[in-house]
């Protein structure tokens, strides 16, 4: 715990924690985040967070400056200098309890060293050959930028000397670790370096970019767009309802989906809180469109993508990537991974192994039907009260099984038993109306499938990892509607609450930025994108089946040799 002996006595505002201290106390079991240099402590919090615990446990140890909005009323100390992240328990990280007498024991046994603090790096860090070689090695290489830089030595490693680390045998990788090798050095070639000064540079130009982007009122909701996408709503709605009264039950359910197609777009700026930016009315807002209208549940929603937006196209932690067995866009997941999300492993059992071999022919199928699944998940959560029972939050669960009671009264008992006669006209107004929804699965997954999956380690920034997992789609601003802001997904990360109708005015200033900085930017029209994401899930799938011929030659092998 912290030594000052006037700590009773002392502001939270005014005690400086160094960072031993701080990971004593994560080892203590706190819920330390480092937000704009000040340490909080925010375990009273965890039950709170109307996004749920698992996006601030991604943050734990770590600068989140850029991720999270500041929290002053849970602040325990201040930092002086640059804050060096940990990896967050959630993520594997192990901490050290902190005393006097065990610190003095550790700055003695590394007084050769340069810095004590940066040693309990080393607890933090994953001990594998992987996180090793992304964090560890000296690579001269040719930056984003052009130029030929030498990455510096992370101390990720700094409790074990040089020497010693030479005296270990490299472990010889297997496979699948050399290709995660392989993908880590693609991205170490094509981004800039993960050197502080480098990423410092970038976080210091996006922090100045959100300051213009303030300035110029992109912030700011225009709600005459609101009042076009509303009208929008009740011609499709009405028309819904106009075929359903001629008995034209497919074009009835068609535009039931298109319906649902277009209320999604705003539940999402609502889920950001981008319309008034009011966490109430937002939330009202959200709950109306996706509960009581679309049958979904928007807490879930949260709880999902606030993690997504955390750990954006990690195999371990993003939900928005782990569609085992059915879907795998990276070889990881030829591993059984344990997700931190949903608390179990993704067994890559004999369906996953068969299914993945075919994925880039399933794709479609499989997301024309995804909306019969995002039902099963809503209503998990709520029956399992995953969300926030306490605090400012307590209510929305209620809210949303009222919402769901009342979609399924109007929408299940009203629409599909009692005006239409027949078992087989219910079925083709259900299948359609659901089917009609898969391109939006498309454009939702479009921007992230194809991109990087590789983990860089606890020092890449912020606005490099957004931009190095998340692809734009380039289209027509008279096509903005169809896609209702998923073509600026790159933008959206890096602001999130930016209203989506300002996220085209948003995109030559991140532009500008990416070039100032050396990021690429990622920007591919609608048919290459899809290209891109198919030929990744290709790809995967013929390591899928590479994977189970070496596994069935094994198996022959070791018959053989039993008789």
């Amino acid at each position: 715990m912290p030594s000052h002996s006037s700590l009773g006595s002392t502001s939270p505002k005014d005690v400086v924690l160094t960072r031993r201290q701080i990971e004593g106390l994560i080892a203590d079991g706190k819920t330390i985040v480092i937000v704009d240099g000040k340490a909080l402590k925010v375990d009273a919090w965890l039950d709170y967070h109307p996004g749920g615990d698992k996006s601030i446990r991604h943050v734990i140890g770590r600068d989140a400056t850029d991720e999270v909005n500041g929290m002053a009323s849970f602040q325990i100390g201040r930092i002086e200098g640059r804050w060096k992240n940990f990896l967050p328990p959630i993520q594997g990280g192990r901490f050290r309890p902190y005393t006097v007498e065990t610190d003095l024991l550790i700055q003695s046994d590394n007084s050769g060293e340069s810095n004590p603090d940066s040693d309990s790096e080393s607890t933090s860090a994953p001990g594998t050959p992987i996180f090793d070689a992304a964090e560890r090695s000296h690579l001269t290489r040719r930056s984003a930028r052009g130029g030929l830089q030498l990455r510096e030595s992370s101390s990720v490693s700094s409790m074990s000397s040089v020497s010693s680390l030479e005296r270990k045998p490299t472990p010889k990788l297997s496979h699948m670790d050399a290709r995660t090798q392989e993908e880590i050095e693609l991205d170490l070639n094509k981004y800039p370096p993960l050197d502080p000064t480098t990423q410092d540079e970038i976080v210091r130009c996006y922090r100045q970019l959100g300051q213009l982007i303030h300035a110029e009122g992109l912030y700011q909701c225009h709600y005459t767009n609101y009042l076009i996408e509303l009208c929008r709503y009740a011609l499709l709605f009405s028309l819904c309802l106009v075929f359903l009264r001629l008995g034209w039950y497919s074009l009835s359910g068609l535009f039931l989906g298109l319906f649902w197609h277009q209320l999604v777009f705003t539940a999402h700026d609502a889920g950001h809180m981008g319309i008034t930016h009011n966490f109430v009315c937002d939330t009202v807002i959200g709950v109306v469109i996706a509960d009581f209208l679309g049958g979904l549940s928007i807490g879930w929603w949260k709880r999902n993508h606030n993690v997504h937006h955390i750990v954006t196209n990690s195999p371990e932690h993003d939900p928005d990537i782990e569609h085992v067995p059915f879907l795998a866009i990276s070889h990881r997941f030829f591993e059984s991974l344990r997700s931190t999300f949903y608390d179990r492993v993704m067994t890559y059992d004999i369906v996953a192994k068969y299914a993945v071999q075919y994925q880039h022919f399933l794709y479609y199928p499989l997301l024309m039907l995804g909306r019969f699944n995002l039902y099963v998940l809503s209503w998990e959560f709520l029956l399992r009260g995953l969300g926030p029972r306490k605090g400012i939050a307590w209510w929305h669960r209620w809210f949303e099984i009222a919402g769901h009671v009342f979609f399924w009264t109007w929408f299940g008992y009203g629409i599909v038993y009692r005006r239409i006669p027949d078992a087989y006209g219910r079925f083709v107004f259900v299948i359609i109306s659901h089917m009609v929804t898969g391109p939006l699965h498309v454009q939702i997954t479009l921007s992230h499938f194809a991109m990087s999956t590789a983990d860089l380690g606890i020092h890449e920034s912020f606005p490099q990892k957004m931009l190095r997992t998340t692809m734009d789609v380039d289209c027509p601003a008279w096509l903005d509607f169809l896609h209702g802001g998923l073509q600026f997904q790159a933008i959206h990360h890096l602001y999130p609450r930016i209203p989506r109708h300002n996220l085209r005015r948003t995109q030559k200033l991140v532009q500008d930025f990416c070039d100032e900085v050396g990021i690429p930017y990622a920007l591919y029209g609608f048919v290459d994108g899809n290209k891109q994401v198919v030929g990744r899930l290709a790809d995967v799938a013929r390591q899928a089946a590479i994977l189970a011929q070496c596994q069935r030659t094994v198996a022959r092998e070791g018959l053989a040799a039993g008789h």
